[in-house]
């Protein structure tokens, strides 16, 4: 009877994992990762895409940085298959990356979380090549179709549709690539956008076809050897209305980025094109029937150069970082004494590449020890506009009594685009150092530790004896033999 029962147990113990094995892979759905094309043009992106089946997408970790490579914006596609009265959707998160020159490139294998599931990839040597040649779409058909067919009962009855039977109307619509300045210095940012305008009376005759497709080879058009790319947050294309001219239009924001030029170098931004569905209508309207029929056509943005000047002379030309910057500065404590560590923030704030904003020059000073810099930008993207802020944190010690002027220790030279003037970030706090500290140590632990903050500094900092611990391994040794002496009597006793 008992093995009965322990087997009818185990059955069940594994039945019940098995059901929560599945109810486990059901709750995150199958993610897998999937690499790009191992050999392409420099033109051209490499893609790392994950796809995640059977499951909304909650979380999920960040794509990998390549060396050699630059992120340069992501995409997202759902696909919903019915199956057998079966309903499966599968997402698909898409980052691009940018080579900055030819070559071979080695990706490291890599792991990625998706809904709590670590998914792991081989990685692969990629094969930069030369520029590719641009291919012209077809203005009749979307790429890789053939000629428009209609074939039904009905057509063979009745005879497709004839041509002169519709009519392609007017319509007011038009791309167009925008850029925010016609003239940048070496490193300032121009904001360019690609919008598609039409009225309100012609969204019944557009239609966009397959933009998803289309979005890689406008972005390939789009990119600039000689400037650095922040490109916005892809966000769903939804209309918004503008008054140009006089005139209301839907605009749709296809595709938004920041452009720093690197050199002197013009930024030249050829005629887009753009593919979308128009419908041709029937000069008869019949009760009942559609009455359009599908077409395309393919309107093009006017190419547009931005032109770039070099900055102004300065011995530090090449080193200046640009933007309409302006200094927030900090310090933890309001007492200062000697010996006793304390921590400046020099936070850099406004519009600009702070990717490219390098630490502030540090001069060396006497009784005064500089332990840093520690880190951290935070970078927003909002209404045609890269800014943000840079923090640059230091620990100093000062070793001799007296007012201390932090604008002779620190400092940051940089080019203002809008008075086309060279400024310079100084600090103005000047903190006055007092008498000695109990501990005098640049030894600094981490502020947000309570271990360290109330133990390190108020640790007792005598010496100690080097053998000390080695007199303590003895005592401790002496009592383990004393014990196990105890114990062997008390064995012997017993046997007695």
């Amino acid at each position: 009877m008992l093995p009965f029962i322990f087997r009818f147990l185990l059955l069940c113990v594994l039945l019940m994992g098995s059901y929560w094995a599945e109810a486990q892979v059901d709750a995150t759905g199958q993610a897998e990762i999937e690499l790009g094309k191992v050999a392409f043009p420099v033109n051209e992106y490499f893609t790392i895409s994950f796809h995640l089946r059977g499951a909304p997408l909650e979380r999920y970790s960040a794509f990998p940085d390549l060396e050699g490579f630059k992120k340069s914006g992501k995409s997202s596609t759902t696909t919903t298959r019915i199956t057998g009265g079966q309903t499966t959707t599968e997402l698909t998160i898409t980052q691009r990356y940018a080579a900055f020159a030819e070559g071979e490139f080695v990706v490291k294998p890599f792991t990625m979380t998706v809904n709590g599931q670590v998914v792991r990839s081989a990685g692969a040597t990629l094969k930069v090549g030369p520029v590719a040649a641009a291919q012209a779409p077809s203005a009749t058909a979307p790429p890789g179709a053939g000629p428009l067919q209609g074939i039904g009962l009905l057509d063979q009855l009745f005879g497709k549709p004839r041509p002169q039977d519709y009519i392609e109307p007017h319509d007011n619509a038009f791309l167009a690539l925008v850029a925010d300045k016609n003239s940048v210095y070496v490193g300032e940012g121009v904001h360019i956008g690609l919008y598609f305008y039409l009225t309100p009376s012609d969204q019944g005759l557009l239609d966009f076809h397959n933009f998803a497709g289309q979005l890689p080879d406008l972005l390939r058009r789009m990119r600039q050897r000689t400037a650095w790319e922040e490109p916005f947050e892809e966000q769903e294309i939804l209309p918004e209305t503008i008054v140009a001219g006089g005139k209301t239009y839907l605009r749709y924001r296809l595709y938004e980025a920041e452009y720093y030029p690197l050199n002197n170098q013009s930024l030249v931004f050829p005629a887009l094109p753009l593919q979308m569905v128009k419908y041709r209508v029937a000069k008869k309207p019949e009760a009942g029937s559609d009455n359009r029929l599908e077409g395309y056509k393919i309107y093009y943005s006017d190419a547009r150069t931005v032109t770039v000047k070099p900055l102004p002379p300065h011995p530090l030309r090449d080193q200046v970082p640009v933007g309409n910057y302006q200094l927030r500065e900090a310090i933890d404590r309001t007492t200062f004494r000697t010996g006793q560590v304390f921590t400046y923030t020099f936070r850099v704030e406004g519009e600009g590449n702070l990717a490219a904003l390098s630490a502030p020059v540090l001069r060396a000073r006497p009784k005064l020890e500089v332990y840093g810099p520690d880190v951290q930008q935070d970078l927003t993207r909002q209404g045609g506009r890269v800014g943000g802020a840079k923090v640059f944190s230091y620990r100093m010690v000062a070793q001799q009594p007296g007012v201390l002027p932090l604008d002779s220790v620190l400092s940051l030279v940089v080019f203002n685009p809008s008075t086309a003037r060279y400024d310079t970030l100084r600090p103005e706090i000047r903190p006055d150092i007092g008498g000695s500290a109990k501990l005098a140590s640049g030894f600094h632990g981490n502020p947000d530790d309570p271990f360290y903050a109330d133990v390190l500094n108020n640790a007792d900092n005598h010496l100690q004896p080097l053998d000390e611990y080695r007199n303590v391994r003895l005592y401790a040794n002496l009592v383990l033999v004393l014990l196990a002496a105890i114990a062997g009597f008390g064995w012997w006793r017993k046997k007695m």
